[in-house]
């Protein structure tokens, strides 16, 4: 029984390290040949675009930021599989903040927003269950 009632925690855990490990810290560890190969960034704009001119004339830092949240999902993730409470809050709070920040990372914001939104309904639907608000 107890293997039933992890599977969507487990399902919820696979998303977060696709997020965080796939894209999160990928997109952090591709810093490492940009600043390798003194790549010009001024010109990344036309490859890769925000909607917020802050966040694209900032690349290097957006960058970073994405591999602190992958990290720290990585964290979560492994918490949930391991079935702690720490993980299960660490998870949502990342995946609350995700949905807050999305809108500002668009167009990419939009998979990030799939992927927290759906981890985070499994997350919810799995800690309450059939629990009624009033019984």
């Amino acid at each position: 029984m107890k293997k039933v009632k992890m599977k969507k925690y487990k399902i919820a855990a696979i998303i977060m390290i696709i997020h965080g490990g796939l894209f999160e810290l990928c997109g952090c560890l591709a810093l490492i040949p940009i600043l390798a190969f003194d790549f010009d960034i001024a010109n990344a704009g036309q490859y890769i675009s925000f909607i917020v001119p802050y966040l694209q004339a900032n690349l290097y830092l957006m960058m970073i930021m994405g591999g602190i949240f992958g990290v720290v999902r990585l964290i979560g993730a492994y918490g949930l599989l391991k079935n702690r409470m720490w993980g299960l809050a660490l998870s949502v709070i990342n995946c609350v903040i995700t949905m807050a920040l999305m809108i500002f990372m668009l167009p990419a914001g939009i998979m990030d927003g799939i992927l927290a939104c759906t981890a985070l309904i499994l997350i919810l639907t799995q800690y309450f269950g059939d629990k009624k608000i009033v019984e």
